[in-house]
């Protein structure tokens, strides 16, 4: 009786995902840095303390932008880890890539705070609050574990120097901040009491995690800066990265306080108002400092001949905060400076943005970001 014998297979799985969808190999997760940047020109601008006619309808338009961009790119994402696991493996590996995994959960809390600010107006409060809800949770919990697994990774397995510090090593820090600013948007929604008194001091403490943890790595970035010289010419963005914790946590006590009387009695309704102003004032005047240096230095590496780079999206968000920061200053010290100072910005944004996406759309349609 003959015997068939089956032949084993001798391509590895991992080689036969690799030939399927082959451009999302190269889709890492310094993408979600569009969502984030796309997002928080909607999210400033419908904020702003000067509203034009049709302004509002604009940032609807652009929140719906940055909605579908979350959804085609957490769909392509996925794809990624589907088909190209090895590669997505080596990005969490590659110290210059992961502290790119806490642009995902900036992105999806971007995202939500824009549903519930301006997507209200399209599909409704309920579902606006019941979407912010479920993305304001699954950006914070996933912020907190990259704000822990990437430094713990940097610690074990990365093989960092003195000279690879960058401003990119903030990113995942930032994260926790970024829900300590716009988790004070659901607190109206929650049942008052031991609720809103429970956001309201979890918040405070998400505040203290990104800040503390930021002013460990600070150092570390700026001394880099001293003692290395310029960063390349494409990582030149980044040093706008540092504006991060600084304008978003100058919006985070504005948004605190603006909530602390419906969470909290006296005396620390009061006194979150008055430390809204106390911070915020000193490291708005900081973050004016470095971006005053930061642009000098985007000059440089621009008359060096800098082209476009994906950390050209690293000048939207960083502003974007600056923008809501300097909002909720002008909303708590009723000074004019503070209002114009977050138009200037805002414009700034505007064409930091419009520039980014310009140039990543080119890059798509030529096949330079993601080649196939």
């Amino acid at each position: 009786m003959a015997t068939t014998h089956v032949l084993p297979r001798t391509t590895p799985a991992p080689a036969l995902r690799a030939h399927k969808a082959p451009a999302l190999r190269h889709l890492g997760p310094n993408w979600y840095a569009c969502v984030m940047g796309t997002a928080i020109v909607a999210n400033a601008g419908t904020t702003l303390p000067y509203q034009l006619p049709g302004q509002r309808v604009a940032c609807q338009l652009v929140w719906a932008l940055s909605a579908a961009a979350l959804a085609v790119l957490l769909t392509a994402r996925a794809g990624h880890w589907l088909h190209h696991r090895d590669q997505a493996r080596a990005h969490l590996l590659d110290p210059a890539v992961a502290p790119f995994y806490g642009c995902a959960a900036m992105a999806l809390l971007a995202v939500g705070a824009g549903t519930l600010l301006v997507g209200k107006d399209v599909i409704g409060a309920p579902a606006a609050v019941a979407a912010d809800a479920v993305l304001y949770t699954a950006g914070t919990v996933a912020g907190l574990l990259m704000a822990v697994l990437v430094p713990y990774l940097m610690v074990v397995r990365h093989r960092v120097e003195l000279s690879q510090a960058s401003p990119v090593w903030l990113l995942p820090l930032v994260s926790p901040m970024v829900s300590a600013a716009l988790g004070p948007l659901l607190i109206p929604h929650l049942p008052a009491g031991q609720a809103r008194e429970a956001m309201l001091l979890a918040c405070y403490a998400l505040f203290g995690v990104s800040l503390l943890a930021t002013l460990l790595m600070l150092p570390l970035v700026f001394g880099r800066l001293i003692v290395g010289g310029p960063l390349p010419l494409a990582l030149t963005p980044t040093l706008f990265l540092v504006l991060g914790p600084l304008g978003q946590s100058t919006t985070a006590v504005n948004q605190l306080a603006d909530m602390a009387p419906l969470s909290i009695g006296a005396p620390y309704a009061h006194a979150f108002g008055a430390f809204a102003v106390v911070y915020g004032v000193p490291v708005t005047g900081f973050a004016l400092l470095w971006l005053v240096l930061a642009a000098a230095m985007l000059a440089r590496a621009a008359r060096a001949g800098m082209g476009f780079a994906m950390t050209w999206w690293a000048l939207t968000f960083p502003v974007g905060t600056c923008v809501t920061g300097a909002t909720g200053l002008a909303r708590h010290t009723g000074l004019t400076a503070f209002s114009w100072l977050a138009t200037a910005l805002f414009l700034t944004l505007l064409a930091t943005w419009l520039a980014a996406a310009t140039h990543t759309l080119r890059g798509l349609f030529t096949g330079r970001l993601l080649p196939r």
